[in-house]
Formats: C-alpha cells, sequence, structure tokens
C-alpha cells in the first residue's frame, strides 16, 4: 500500500515522502492516527507538486542569498565606542552592534544571530566579519571600530 507521509515517522521517513507499507500498517496504524494519506493518484500528484514548489522556493532563497552576500562585500560599517586609555573599548563589539549598524547606515536587515566573529572585538581597527546569510552561503564584511 502506498502511502503519503503527514508527519516525519521513526524508521519509515520524513513527512512529504510516497512510502510503500504493509495493508495492516497503513490502514490500522498510519492513517487513524493521521500520520499518513492514502496513495491514490490525487494524493500522489499533490505532494509532487508540493516538492517541487518547495525545492524552487529552496532555489529562490539561495540565489538570493547568493545576491545579498556578494552585495555585503561592498559593505563597510562603521561603529563609534567610547575608549579609555591606551585605545581600549568599553566592553566589546557584539553580533547586536554589528546589525543596527547595518541597517542603520545601509539599510540591510542583518539578524545578530547569523553575525559570526572569530575573535572577540575589543580595540580600535579594521575588521572582517562573516555573516552567514543561508546555511550554505556566507558573505564578510568590513567593520571599522573608531573612537566617537
Amino acid at each position: 500500500m502506498k502511502v503519503i507521509l503527514l508527519q516525519d515517522v521513526k524508521k519509515l521517513g520524513k513527512k512529504g515522502e510516497i512510502v510503500e507499507v504493509s495493508e495492516g500498517y497503513g490502514r490500522n496504524f498510519l492513517l487513524p492516527r493521521k500520520l499518513a494519506a492514502p496513495g491514490t493518484a490525487e494524493n500522489i500528484n499533490d505532494a509532487q507538486q508540493k516538492k517541487a514548489a518547495a525545492r524552487h522556493k529552496e532555489q529562490v532563497a539561495s540565489d538570493e542569498a547568493v545576491l545579498l552576500a556578494s552585495q555585503l562585500k561592498k559593505v563597510s560599517l562603521r561603529i563609534p565606542v567610547k575608549v579609555g586609555e591606551g585605545g581600549k573599548v568599553f566592553g566589546a563589539i557584539t553580533g547586536k552592534q554589528i546589525s543596527e549598524a547595518a541597517k542603520e547606515q545601509y539599510g540591510i536587515t542583518i539578524d545578530k544571530k547569523k553575525v559570526e566573529m572569530k575573535e572577540v572585538i575589543k580595540s580600535l581597527g579594521t575588521y572582517q566579519v562573516v555573516i552567514r546569510v543561508h546555511p550554505t552561503i556566507t558573505g564578510v564584511i568590513q567593520v571599522q571600530v573608531v573612537e566617537g
């Protein structure tokens, strides 16, 4: 019996997959618990269309991420900070400050959780900061920490 999984089922498959199961397992366990839908021609066609639409949506998101990553190469943020003796910064530059500066200076919305800093920024200077715009695509921006 062919069924389309409506939820992830352990040792069987993930949501949206079309799988072959025994008659009893499908009729007595999967269908009553709303874990699967019967594998009729109409349901299978709908599932395949949904899969194709999801792949297309993922491709569009990936293309947009590539575009955003290429735009981020041109971005150079200036972050003014309070400085003590010897050029030491009070506190450290955080992902939140970088995302706020990008929104303020360039109108680019960056999630603070997507900002990856290799080292903690605690002094004046220019730093390269990695921004994860997509699970597989990253961009690099330049951050200038200046006295202000």
